[in-house]
């Protein structure tokens, strides 16, 4: 077991990723308490029942007074609100942080709210499951994969950066730091783009009558199967997310329509060396994820042997 990074932890949301962190610094040792609130009534009864979090709290304020570190957990589209709530409590050299999909929104939301006694770091883990909800959680989620870490300004406390970094080690996370927009464009490259390329080709299927749900269910292949893994996620974070990474997902989106615009020529015109090609070089990808030790080799992706 570790040494505490922070003596007091709050977190401000308690779906997958807040109950995932909460178990993982439990197993760590990385904090002495761990507050928690969750807008739903109902959320908060089920935190208490499984024993999430030190203390379940019943206002956002209430959890983040006295803590020396405050992550928001909510969708992205709320951060603003809610970093408005908290920061009348906040405790002077106290660090607040998130784990929103976007940042450069997330900044412009959240910085003005923030007095100047406190220090903004936001973060990113790349890790989730197609589940949500406090009971979706497991300390094992960040184990081999990446946070990365976004200081608000060039102004942010190294310091305060680098006990943001431990904890996330400590949580078992590889971490990086990068530039706002360039976070927001990366993700929109591995994540918001084939997200909603997923929910696209899932809508097909379900508007396509001249194929029935019962095909499409018994017959999914890997290919459509891991769609409907995707487009099972958190509807209300990613509506959040889209609405607020437009540039850079409209420029991926842009990008990918004139590459199917190709791969439909080649179809049409028959031209197998193009295609052979093109999948040679899309293949070696996926070799270098393998490689990386974010996924592996199975069949089903090494996820049936994952909690859900």
């Amino acid at each position: 077991m570790s040494a505490p990074v922070y003596e007091r932890v709050a977190l401000i949301g308690l779906g997958l990723i807040a109950s995932s962190m909460f178990w993982a610094i439990k197993r760590g040792g990385l904090a002495g308490e761990v507050t928690g609130y969750a807008r739903s009534e109902a959320t908060r009864d089920t935190a208490r029942r499984i024993g999430l979090c030190d203390r379940v709290c019943d206002s956002a304020a209430e959890a983040a007074e006295g803590a020396d570190l405050v992550v928001l957990c909510v969708p992205v589209g709320a951060m603003g609100s809610v970093a408005e709530e908290i920061a009348p409590v906040l405790k002077p050299g106290a660090t607040v942080s998130d784990v929103g999909s976007v940042k450069r929104s997330v900044i412009n939301a959240v910085a003005p709210h923030l007095p100047d006694t406190v220090h903004f770091v936001p973060a990113h883990p790349l890790a989730g499951t197609e589940h949500s909800g406090p009971e979706s959680g497991f300390a094992e989620l960040y184990d081999n994969r990446w946070c990365i870490l976004v200081p608000a300004d060039e102004t942010t406390d190294p310091e305060a950066v680098a006990r943001l970094r431990a904890l996330w080690e400590g949580m078992g996370a590889n971490v990086d730091e990068m530039d706002a927009d360039h976070h927001d464009l990366v993700l929109a490259v591995t994540s918001h783009a084939p997200h909603l390329i997923a929910y696209t080709m899932v809508g097909v299927a379900d508007h396509l009558r001249r194929v029935t749900e019962s095909e499409v269910i018994k017959y999914s292949a890997a290919g459509f199967r891991d769609f409907t893994r995707i487009a099972a996620s958190d509807p209300t974070m990613w509506r959040d997310v889209f609405l607020n990474n437009k540039e850079a997902t409209l420029d991926i989106l842009g990008r990918f329509t004139e590459e199917l615009f190709v791969l439909q020529r080649a179809i049409r015109m028959g031209d197998g060396d193009h295609l052979h090609e093109y999948f040679s070089r899309t293949r070696a990808i996926r070799r270098g994820i393998i490689e990386a030790g974010q996924d592996t080799e199975a069949p089903d992706f090494g996820r049936a042997a994952k909690k859900p």
